[in-house]
């Protein structure tokens, strides 16, 4: 076998991350290219291809040096590749994996972003040793990856793991971003914990730390912040936090029963007292035979989607 390389591509709205590994996992070297979405994001693979190739002729690299190119795309990507749209990139449904082929004249493979983060946490992250996996990424969203006997989980049309938009509250008025009402994402979100912020400050009566922030400027680290130093009211909506994740992940090891689950995304780095919360709750909601499920704290950062991309070429 001559494989000795393999490259992941990940897909951002505003920038493409790729990166170089050696077949053992090693990162040799990363970098990104702007992703322009004009005209239907008709010049993403192209750019993508044109970038790969370049870095081929600078490492010098032969074609049968190379096992493959893994990309993954914030859509919903079946297990043949075919993506079901990308409103961010303009993209509607085609064969992301079969046009990046033709444009590379290498093998190729490709899954939905989250679930290829997922992919790369259990190979050299947060999850290293384990093949049953959920990977739980809160930012301005909130994303899911499932992994189950080392393989992604990425369902019938690609949706597995939109852990974001499990149905959690039947009260809630306001319509979430998928047009449905109650999604965990508008609870757990760094969105959704400014929001539950704001309205308890609406209603409090005794007073907090957040006040001297301007409801404008208001942020999910500053919530934390305040947790931390022991603020009443910041650790009402922390409580409430752990309540709908831990609730909503007890949901979700009762049809995937993983070994552990990963928090990833910018709210993470709060650090282990979002892990105490959410483990709490979990615990509380669990069927028996899911509780001794682990919690962790991812640890590639924004090079999860990269990791994973390139990991899916070398199964």
């Amino acid at each position: 076998m001559n494989d000795k390389y393999c490259f992941g591509v990940d897909v951002g709205g505003t920038t493409v991350k790729l990166g170089v590994f050696n077949t053992d996992g090693d990162l040799l070297e990363k970098w990104e290219i702007p992703t322009v979405t004009e005209d239907g994001g008709k010049k993403i693979l192209p750019d993508i291809a044109r970038s790969i190739l370049a870095k081929m002729d600078e490492r010098e690299m032969e074609r049968d040096e190379v096992a493959g190119v893994g990309i993954g795309a914030p859509g919903p990507v079946d297990s043949e590749g075919t993506i079901y749209g990308a409103v961010n990139l303009g993209w509607q449904t085609f064969s992301l994996k079969k046009e990046l082929q033709i444009l590379l004249n290498l093998p190729v493979e490709a899954g939905n972003d989250a679930n290829v983060a997922a992919l790369g946490e259990m190979w050299q992250g947060g999850a290293r040793g384990y093949d049953n996996v959920v990977l739980v990424t809160l930012g301005t969203g909130v994303g899911g990856g499932i992994i189950t006997g080392g393989k992604i989980l990425p369902g019938a049309t690609g949706s597995g793991g939109e852990i974001g938009h499990f149905h959690i509250n039947d009260e809630e008025t306001i319509p979430c971003n998928c047009g449905n009402k109650g999604c965990l994402e508008q609870y757990v979100s760094a969105t959704g914990i400014v929001r539950l912020a704001k309205e308890k400050l609406a209603h409090q009566s005794r007073p907090s730390t957040l006040e001297r922030i301007p409801l404008s400027e208001l942020s999910a680290k500053d919530v934390w912040d305040a947790v931390k130093a022991g603020d009443p009211l910041a650790m009402e909506v922390a409580e409430d936090f752990g309540w709908y994740l831990g609730k909503a992940l007890a949901g979700v090891a009762c049809v995937v029963n993983p070994e552990v689950f990963v928090i990833g995304g910018g709210v993470s780095r709060a650090g282990d007292i979002i892990i105490d919360l959410v483990q709490k709750n979990y615990k509380k909601y669990a069927f028996h035979g899911c509780r001794g499920a682990l919690f962790t704290l991812a640890e590639l950062g924004n090079d999860a989607g990269i990791y994973g991309a390139a990991r899916l070429v070398l199964d």
